[in-house]
This record gives structure tokens, C-alpha cells and sequence, in this order.
């Protein structure tokens, strides 16, 4: 039995490909709504799935040229994160079988192309091998995940897990010249999910700002990707409340969405006492040199879309630390402060705990001031 699926999103399409193959199905895959009519014609497929949003063509029009030029009642699935009603039923006007809003499982994708086309020879009478449920996102992220002599505080295994669950997400960890063995614990990770998993090295140091912003212009150069963020290497913040910030950005007119770590009831924010006040008295500063009432610029945890991430990232930041601030600036300053506010959302995480061997000492925070007045004249 073949089965053809198309969609733009290599990250998606490889995740099918992989599953449907297991099952037992003959797959070919196409990355434009062009392609995917010539390998129809060619491949004769039993059953076609197909996205909704492709570039230069979209779903819709492949099954109208499947069902009107071509002539064919081949079944037809669409699975896409488009949940317009009104797309839904011209789909089904034009004659598909059946639609699978994303975010989905790939054992519900499954399932349904097994009820339409039923499951191939080779697998009759065996048992589907039962693993941890995994989910097909609604868009494409990549997140960025800067290191630096992280060896010893890597959490490898949450990031595996991560990574193979929540397909549509695209890890690009950046060693910024760390002097420990960071850099094969990273190319180690990668090799457990090469698809999901990538490494970008920096030769050399330059802190955490300048890595943010060469993981992120290198993701921006990936055109699958809907959404860039970045995220701290220790997991202080973790992947469930990233996913709720990726979750508003995808159904909100917001271009940026930041984490912000503070304390309230239901929430499990934890930080040193003495951290806690000096970061109160410098998200003041902040809150001034902004003219924007945010309660936490530097919690380590955002997401924005891609437009904005190559906006935003590409020139060099005059910090190493505080390039969360001048991401808010270059954004004041390109929209204006009244739109700036409207296109940036703070949301509260649920959770966040101190990670032991931060890199920013004590000392550094006195150093906080100083180079916040640096920010404040530079984007005057």
C-alpha cells in the first residue's frame, strides 16, 4: 500500500515518513503542492495526505486537482494547524475524506489512514510496538539553547526526551567556546535525534548575547521554522511552560511572548533571597530606561516569530548579558513604544527554579547598572 504526503516542513514530513514506514506503508514525500501532483501522477499512491498552508500552492488546490484535472477518488487526508472552519468545509466540498487538525499524534494519524486503506500485508496480525505518544505540532520552532562549560549541568535526557516527543521542534544548541568537553556531550545529544537536534559551534567566547544571536541568525536561515526562541541551558525554566509560551504566540497577533518569573500563588518560583532583591531593584531601572512596565526582561525563556528573530538579532548587541533588554529597545525604537507594548507579551511561568552554578556572579550584577546606562544612551 503507498501513501504519498505532502507538506513544506521537512521536520513534519520526516516524522510521517519514519512512522508510516514502521507500519509497514510504501511512502513518498513531496515539500510543495507542485511536486506532490508529479509524484501523484507518477507514484499512484492509495492514499494522500496533505497540509494546508504550502507556499506556492496550497492544500486546498492539490485536492482540487486531484479530485477535477486527474479525475481520481484516491482518499484523501489533510493534516494541518489551519482550523479555520470555513477551510475545513471547502475541504470537504472539494472532497476530502478527512481532517486532522494538528496539534496530533502520529498513532491518530495512523489510526485513521489504517481505517480508510486498512494496514499492509506485511504487518497483519502483529502488534503496533507501544511507545510514549508522539506529538506532530501545530508550526515548526526552533529553539536556541546556548552553553558554556556545561558539561556537568546538561540535562541530557530531558532534552532526548523532548525532542522525540514534540516533533515540530527543532533544538540548535550553541556551544559558545566552552573550555570543558560541552561540545561532544552536545554532539552526543545530537546523534539521538540528528532530525530534531543540531549543534552550532562558536570557536570562541563571546558570551551569552552573541551566542542567542548566531544560533538564532543561523535558525532564521531554515524556512520551516514559523517560530524562533531561545531557552537556558540548565532548564530552570522548563520545556511545559516554553510550550504554553509557544501556544499564545500561535494564537495571538503578539510577535514576541517572554517568560516572566514572578512569584505567585500556584506558581513554583524559586530564587536565592539576595538575588531576588537585587533583581526587583534592577527590573526597575529597566521598567524606567524602557517606559515599559515589564516585571521580568531577563527571564531566559522567550519565543517571537521569525520575522521579528531576524529583525531583532541581526546586529551585534553592546551586552553580554542584557540583550533581553535591547531586544525590547530595538523594538520600542522600530515600532514605536505605544506599538512595541501591543506586539510584546509577558506571560507568567508556572514554574522556575535557580539552577546552582549560574554564571552570573554577585559581582556581575553590580555591573548591571552600568551597562544598563550603556543601553539607555545608546538606543536614546
Amino acid at each position: 500500500m503507498k501513501i504519498l504526503a505532502i507538506d513544506d516542513q521537512q521536520l513534519i514530513l520526516l516524522s510521517v515518513e519514519k512512522k508510516l514506514k514502521e507500519i509497514g506503508y510504501d511512502v513518498q514525500t513531496a515539500d510543495t503542492g507542485k511536486s506532490g501532483i508529479e509524484l501523484f501522477n507518477s507514484f499512484q499512491p492509495d492514499l494522500v495526505l496533505v497540509d494546508i498552508n504550502m507556499p506556492d500552492m496550497s492544500g486546498l488546490e492539490v485536492v482540487k486537482h486531484i479530485r477535477t484535472a486527474s479525475e481520481s477518488d484516491t482518499p484523501i487526508l489533510v493534516m494541518s494547524g489551519n482550523t479555520n472552519e470555513d477551510v475545513i468545509m471547502d475541504g470537504f466540498d472539494l472532497g476530502i475524506d478527512d481532517y486532522l487538525k494538528k496539534p496530533v499524534s502520529l498513532d491518530e494519524m495512523a489510526a485513521r489512514i489504517k481505517r480508510k486503506v486498512g494496514v499492509p500485508e506485511v504487518n497483519i496480525g502483529k502488534e503496533d510496538h507501544k511507545e510514549e505518544t508522539q506529538m506532530l505540532q501545530k508550526n515548526c520552532v526552533g529553539v536556541v539553547i546556548p552553553c558554556y562549560n556545561e558539561e556537568d549541568r546538561l540535562s541530557s535526557d530531558e532534552f532526548k526526551a523532548f525532542a522525540h516527543k514534540n516533533l515540530g521542534y527543532h533544538l540548535c544548541f550553541v556551544n559558545d567556546g566552552s573550555t570543558d568537553n560541552t561540545l561532544s556531550v552536545l554532539e552526543e545529544l545530537k546523534k539521538a535525534n540528528p532530525n530534531n537536534i543540531s549543534v552550532y559551534d562558536c570557536e570562541k567566547n563571546g558570551g551569552k548575547a552573541e551566542a542567542v544571536r548566531q544560533g538564532t541568525l543561523h535558525l532564521v536561515k531554515d524556512a520551516q521554522l514559523d517560530y524562533i526562541g531561545f531557552l537556558d541551558a540548565d532548564l530552570s525554566t522548563d520545556f511545559r511552560d516554553f510550550d504554553d509560551l509557544v501556544k499564545i504566540i500561535e494564537t495571538s497577533s503578539f510577535k514576541i511572548v517572554s517568560g516572566s518569573r514572578i512569584a505567585r500563588m500556584g506558581a513554583d518560583i524559586t530564587k536565592e533571597s539576595a538575588r531576588a532583591i537585587i533583581s526587583l531593584t534592577i527590573n526597575k531601572i529597566i521598567q524606567t530606561i524602557l517606559g515599559m512596565p515589564f516585571k521580568d526582561t531577563q527571564c531566559g525563556a522567550k519565543i517571537m516569530d521569525r520575522e521579528i528573530a531576524s529583525l531583532m538579532f541581526q546586529d551585534k548587541f553592546i551586552t553580554k548579558w542584557l540583550f533581553d533588554v535591547e531586544i525590547f529597545m530595538r523594538m520600542r525604537k522600530h515600532y514605536g513604544k505605544v506599538e512595541a507594548r501591543k506586539l510584546i507579551c509577558e506571560q507568567p511561568l508556572k514554574r522556575w527554579i535557580h539552577a546552582d552554578g549560574s554564571k552570573l556572579s554577585m559581582k556581575d550584577s553590580v555591573k548591571i547598572v552600568g551597562q544598563l546606562g550603556q543601553i539607555a544612551f545608546h538606543y536614546k
